[in-house]
């Protein structure tokens, strides 16, 4: 299959889509879940890319930052073909509901149809470093429960595709997510995925209905202990850094 063929496929795939349902999804739960959005093939051509330093702007640690226990690298631009073209598709489908969000929550935030005009108010703003980028975890590593803010520009949603197959490469290494609604203790939620499923989820906070109208809810998300084996993410933040 072509690189073009490739991005066809993906393009069909997320056009067939029950957004709607994504959209609940989201709404409900902070997350959704997109089953086999890439094939095998692609997953390990995109995790071999790791081992390809000239593709990636810096390599962290996480261990020397406090972080956790592995290592994560951000790509550079230009961006690897398929996951510029990864981001580009997902953000034009997620821009809708990124502005109901905005709007729910009384923010004045509004999000551009096209990712090029988003990024470009990013670089704007002195935030021109690209953010996608590539985790690895092996037996013991796990990554705390943070969020991916870079600046004071951010989109509210970002999307983690597992490239390694649960079970057979790895074990243990599941995503987590918590929320914490006001004056309450926290949620905890765990994402299964398999090799090539997506998981959409809220950045920061996202809104909640309440007596008074809609509330922000804080989420966080995470990775719990990879017991065995290594576990390789593709990770898309469609705000850049500062």
């Amino acid at each position: 299959m072509t690189g073009q063929t490739q991005h066809d496929e993906i393009a069909r795939r997320l056009g067939a889509l029950d957004w709607a349902r994504v959209t609940a999804d989201l709404d409900e739960t902070g997350h959704a879940r997109i089953g086999g959005l890439l094939d095998p093939a692609i997953c390990e051509t995109l995790a071999a890319l790791y081992d390809r330093p000239e593709v990636f702007r810096s390599r962290i640690v996480m261990r020397k930052h406090g972080f956790g226990s592995g290592e994560y690298q951000y790509f550079a631009y230009p961006l690897p073909d398929m996951v510029a073209r990864l981001r580009l598709l997902l953000y034009s489908r997620l821009a809708t509901i990124a502005n109901e969000w905005s709007a729910r929550l009384g923010d004045p935030a509004r999000y551009p149809a096209r990712l090029a005009d988003f990024l470009a108010r990013c670089h704007a703003a002195g935030q021109r470093r690209p953010t996608p980028l590539m985790l690895r975890y092996r037996t013991g590593d796990y990554n705390r429960l943070h969020q991916d803010l870079y600046g004071p520009l951010n989109f509210p949603m970002q999307v983690v595709v597992l490239l390694s197959r649960p079970g057979i490469d790895f074990t243990g290494g599941e995503l987590v997510l918590t929320e914490q609604k006001p004056r309450m203790q926290t949620r905890a939620q765990v994402v299964p995925l398999s090799q090539g499923d997506a998981a959409i989820f809220a950045v920061n906070a996202r809104p909640a209905p309440g007596p008074r109208g809609y509330h922000r809810l804080t989420m966080r998300h995470g990775v719990s202990q990879v017991e065995s084996g290594i576990r390789h993410t593709l990770g898309l933040i469609f705000h850049d850094a500062a």
